[in-house]
């Protein structure tokens, strides 16, 4: 079944080749593809297309859609003249000559500048109005994801590296939607992530995913691991609800509520085995823009800021899913959820492999102690289970990244993925907000570096080049301490480990 998601990359862009070289299909909808399809129309809609087929009968809810396919990019490039534009300017980026935000910006530029073969713009508008009429509308609002044929493999996420456009609606707005998504496989930091993987840029292509959009904007939504993003521990999902539309939780713009479900329990209809509930403020939601058009951000009332966003049955309904889909894939998965607040139903919108406790091999266990005691700075949720101590570099866009000193610990309200390059450089991060799975948690685990996420007053309560001691050593909160502080850390050989009778 996962014959594309293999550690082969060249095998695999072999196969790439001749998937473009052989399809002429423009569009394809999610009920003719499946997880074998990465190569076609990348990780993100293959992995629609396998529980649209898979797992709806299990009563697992996915909206409806259709992706365009990797030819379809590729010709798009070779219709507008561009792969020898793009190449030429990659070229100068790898010998200096330009730097990468001026590359990015002129490929960027070129692609939304680009025109759609007539044959291409009918196949998408003639897909957009049978996604209408199947929801019996005339125009019908979707999301419109990037989906890489590089993107959501097992050892390689690329998470955030393309762009997502949601409240779409009319088909010369999702064209244009599809131009945009197109460019952002050429966003600064795409490019910069594909460097660091050693994935050659002109090999990667893009398939644009279009999905029903769920009126999560009038309930909530969020994200789910069917693992302890921490620990590693496999019997738990861990859930991230907000009010409004998923992408402040994934942007971890606010601090979100948390459940955790024991796994081993789903089975039993007469339990609800919720192991732990965790009101976040949830300051903010996304919701539809004004005139029918785009997203907001507004404040979240104060009724929804004291409220769980989910009740307990679906809390439970949700993680029973959740490990389907796990069991179905094989894998400890990142699932993206929503509740359409018109309907009342909820939906499975995204599913990828986890990336980063799931691939980890665990040969030495690393363990840290703080020695002495020191004055509390600030508090919040523990990323990790090191401790670093640095100074301060406080920064409040990735534009001032020239400010900061390798091996500092970054403090900021939030990250992006723009944020990339300072976080690579850093020995710890602290940022106001966000949740365990906000991009700063996600990102600051897969560089193996300690974090606090959503600490709040972080900002305030520390000037450039304090020296501070950064603890994820204390449980699940982590502490930020004034000066440098004494600890010790200790190594153990798992392989030196004695036998024993008990687990």
């Amino acid at each position: 079944m996962f014959a594309c998601w293999h550690r082969n990359w060249e095998k695999f862009f072999e196969y790439v080749e001749i998937q473009m070289d052989t399809d002429s299909v423009d569009v394809l909808w999610f009920d003719d593809i499946d997880s074998d399809d990465v190569a076609r129309v990348g990780g993100k809609n293959s992995s629609l297309g396998e529980m649209v087929q898979n797992l709806k009968a299990e009563g697992v809810n996915v909206p409806d859609g259709f992706a365009t396919t990797a030819a379809c990019y590729q010709r798009y490039i070779e219709e507008n003249d561009l792969h020898q534009h793009i190449a030429d300017l990659l070229d100068e980026l790898n010998s200096g000559n330009r730097s990468l935000r001026e590359v990015g910006s002129k490929i960027r530029e070129a692609i939304v500048g680009g025109e759609f073969s007539q044959a291409t713009s009918e196949a998408v508008k003639s897909a957009y109005r049978e996604l209408s009429r199947r929801y019996d509308t005339e125009q019908v609002d979707v999301a419109v994801r990037s989906s890489a044929t590089a993107e959501d493999l097992p050892d390689a996420s690329f998470a955030g590296q393309q762009e997502t456009y949601l409240n779409i609606s009319g088909p010369d707005e999702l064209l244009d939607a599809c131009r945009r998504c197109f460019a952002s496989l050429f966003t600064n930091r795409a490019i910069s992530y594909r460097e660091q993987k050693g994935f050659d840029h002109m090999d990667v292509a893009l398939s644009v995913g279009v999905q029903k959009m769920v009126r999560s904007d009038e309930a909530g939504s969020g994200v789910a691991f069917t693992i302890d993003t921490e620990s590693g521990f496999p019997d738990v999902v861990v859930i991230n609800a907000a009010w409004g539309l998923g992408e402040t939780v994934v942007q971890g713009s606010i601090q979100p509520d948390e459940y955790t479900v024991y796994k081993p329990l789903l089975d039993d209809p007469s339990l609800q085995p919720i192991v732990g509930k965790r009101r976040g403020e949830k300051s903010q939601k996304m919701i539809y823009g004004e005139n029918g058009g785009g997203t907001i951000t507004v404040d979240t009332p104060a009724d929804q800021r004291q409220r769980y966003v989910l009740e307990d049955d679906a809390i439970v309904e949700l993680a029973r899913w959740c490990a389907k889909i796990e069991d179905h894939y094989e894998m400890a998965m990142d699932i993206e959820w929503a509740v359409d607040g018109q309907s009342g139903q909820m939906f499975i919108v995204q599913a990828r492999p986890e990336t980063v406790e799931s691939q980890r091999d665990v040969g030495v266990l690393e363990t840290f102690t703080l020695q002495e005691e020191g004055e509390l700075l600030v508090q919040g949720t523990s990323i990790g289970h090191a401790i670093a101590a640095a100074p301060v570099c406080r920064l409040d866009s990735p534009d001032d990244s020239e400010r900061f000193e390798e091996g500092a610990i970054l403090v900021t309200r939030m990250t992006h993925p723009d944020w990339v390059p300072v976080m690579k450089k850093a020995s710890g991060i602290v940022t106001e907000l966000g949740g365990r799975t906000s991009h700063a948690a996600i990102v600051s685990r897969e560089l193996g570096i300690p974090a606090i996420v959503g600490a709040p007053g972080a900002r305030q309560a520390v000037a450039d080049g304090q020296m501070v001691t950064l603890s994820c050593a204390e449980g699940d909160r982590g502490n930020l301490y004034d000066g440098e502080l004494d600890f010790r850390v200790d190594q153990i050989d798992l392989e030196e480990l004695p036998e024993t009778d008990t687990k």
